[in-house]
This record gives C-alpha cells, sequence and structure tokens, in this order.
C-alpha cells in the first residue's frame, strides 16, 4: 500500500473557494454557505482508500461531535474516476448514506478544488478559522491501517479545539499520511511531482 504525505500548505492561507456538486442531494455547495460557522473543516476523502476506510467510522463520530459546536464540516472526493470507478459519483452518494455522512460530500470533477487546497492524499485534512484563515493541516491521528494505534482523532480534535477557543492551533503539525490522489493524465499539480 503506497503512502502519500500531505503537502503542509502555509497556515494562514485563505480557504479557497469552491462550488460543487454533492451527488447525494444533487445540489451545489459553496465555500460562502459556511460563511458564518466559527471554523470549517475541508477533507479530502475517497470510497476506495484504505486510510479513509480505517478512520471512517470514527470520522463520522468526530463530525456530529464538533457539528454540534457549530463547526462546518465538508468532505471532497477529486479522484480520476474514469481510472477510479469505485469513487464514482454514484458511489460517493451510495457511501453517503450507507455511512451516515453527516457533512455533504462532494465531488471535483476538475480537480480544481484539490489543487486549489494542495491537497495530495486521501484522507487530507485543512482546518479553518473563522476568518478562513488556515489553523491547522495534518493527521485526524497517528493511526494508519494496520499499525495497532488507537483511532482516535486526537490531532485533529485538539485542533479545532483550540480555534473554538481563539486558541491558536498546535504549533507541531504532522502530515495526513493516505493514498495518492488519482490525478487525470496530465492533470498532476506541480507541487505533487
Amino acid at each position: 500500500m503506497a503512502q502519500t504525505a500531505s503537502t503542509m500548505l502555509p497556515l494562514g492561507t485563505l480557504a479557497p473557494d469552491f462550488h460543487l456538486l454533492e451527488p447525494l442531494t444533487a445540489k451545489k455547495v459553496s465555500l460562502s454557505d459556511f460563511q458564518n460557522a466559527p471554523a470549517l473543516l475541508v477533507m479530502v476523502i475517497c470510497n476506495h482508500c484504505p486510510f479513509v476506510k480505517h478512520i471512517r467510522q470514527e470520522l463520522v463520530q468526530f463530525a456530529r461531535d464538533y457539528q454540534a459546536k457549530g463547526v462546518a464540516i465538508v468532505a471532497i472526493n477529486a479522484n480520476d474516476v474514469a481510472n477510479h470507478p469505485n469513487d464514482s459519483p454514484e458511489n460517493m452518494a451510495e457511501d453517503a448514506k450507507s455511512f451516515g455522512y453527516p457533512f455533504p460530500y462532494l465531488y471535483d470533477e476538475s480537480q480544481a478544488v484539490a489543487k486549489a487546497y494542495h491537497a495530495a492524499c486521501t484522507p487530507d485534512f485543512f482546518l479553518f478559522d473563522a476568518n478562513r484563515k488556515l489553523s491547522y493541516r495534518g493527521q485526524f491521528d497517528g493511526s494508519r491501517p494496520g499499525n495497532e494505534v488507537a483511532i482516535t482523532g486526537n490531532d485533529l480534535r485538539m485542533a479545532v479545539d483550540a480555534v473554538l477557543t481563539g486558541q491558536p492551533a498546535p504549533s507541531e503539525q504532522r502530515p495526513s499520511i493516505g493514498c495518492n490522489i488519482k490525478w487525470k493524465v496530465g492533470n498532476e499539480p506541480d507541487y505533487y511531482r
């Protein structure tokens, strides 16, 4: 199983805009839909990645816990579905329904949004404060498939708790590790090569 690390987008970066389809509801979702939230978490995930599957149940619980505190959460899939049909919009809708995703799960067909966020792997996490400045980018926690570390979401939980209380996110931020984003041939971003 190949492992790719986050690019670690610079802290303070403003949240790039998006306007993407949510296959489950056939509605478009935009960054502006979350303008009043005290924090915004953008997650780049997909259906087939073993790293995403490994944390999926705890990720759903995490989302429920923090949405109750007003945090806006959105997931984006940017994989090339021509070569990875398990990540198709139809399968995204099925996963969102089957696993009870409490957050919109959006399809980035052009891969432009993933590029704007400098996403590199699934899962990849980007936490923005109330001003939509990047406060945390990194791992959910230290658990990986097969490493026997408990899945807690502690790294991301500490970061969100800090942002919600007006404190800086932890200074030590470890990259997320996962499957590489499945870029369309010829569409690989410069930062990824």
